[in-house]
């Protein structure tokens, strides 16, 4: 676990003014690292900044000042191509869309990343990403005739499908019921003892409490940060008094 896949240096980020308005300073001076097989979590009050952070350690979003390092690539070193191959042969993504192609079957979803990467697509890797979900007898179904949970589970067989190093998480569980979301705090859970890093935002303290460090934002700064806490925990890091809210 002393490997970091990610490092980040001094994040900033900053919205440019609208009319009649003053810039917005979303992230201020973020610094933290990333080990591989670590499981973190990113929790904080709405607007606290917490999903501009995992855009910008994913390369999503630009910061305006610091230095973001994904596997030892300094991302403002790289153009948008690069950035591009980087995210697609070692990073995975799991949203609360799904972003699922609905003309496409489960098993030609999971298959689509290979696709994309003009490789073809591995039969018996596709097949055990989508019996390690327990979809297997889905495989041929497209997403309409899919549950939310059963949707959300062929976007993280996708993810596994590529083995990727990293795999960022927005809000996985955020359309779920209790049930389904269980399976897939499990299943990302299991990722990240496998070796690969996850980095998950969530609204869900429960949730964040599976992770091995919760990282707690307000106004765009990390205000706490928890090791393998438990749900109380991470309940009253960020249920603090008012003048003191995440």
């Amino acid at each position: 676990m002393s490997e970091h896949l990610l490092e980040i240096r001094n994040l900033n980020k900053v919205l440019p003014a609208g009319p009649d308005q003053t810039p917005a300073t979303v992230l201020r001076g973020i610094s933290l690292d990333v080990a591989r097989g670590e499981f973190v979590a990113i929790v904080g009050r709405s607007g606290s900044g917490k999903s501009t952070l995992l855009y910008c350690m994913a390369g999503l979003e630009l910061p305006t000042e610091g230095r973001v390092s994904l596997l030892g690539q300094d991302l403002a070193h790289l153009d948008r191509k690069a950035q591009a191959r980087l995210r697609r042969d070692h990073v995975g993504f799991v949203f609360q869309s799904y972003n699922l192609i609905p003309s496409l079957t489960a098993w030609e979803n999971v298959a689509l990343p290979a696709r994309l990467a003009r490789r073809k697509a591995d039969q018996s890797r596709v097949d055990a990403a989508l019996a390690a979900v327990d979809l297997s007898a889905q495989a041929r179904q497209k997403p309409a005739t899919l549950s939310g949970g059963q949707q959300q589970r062929v976007a993280l067989a996708r993810v596994f499908a590529m083995r990727p190093d990293v795999v960022f998480a927005d809000e996985p569980t955020g359309a779920l019921d209790t049930e389904a979301g269980a399976q897939v705090l499990n299943l990302l859970r299991d990722t990240a003892t496998d070796g690969c890093s996850v980095v998950m935002v969530t609204h869900d303290l429960q949730a964040a409490a599976r992770a091995d460090r919760v990282l707690v934002l307000r106004d765009g700064a990390v205000q706490h940060e928890l090791h393998h806490p438990s749900a109380a925990e991470v309940f009253d890091a960020v249920a603090l008094r008012e003048d003191e809210v995440v």
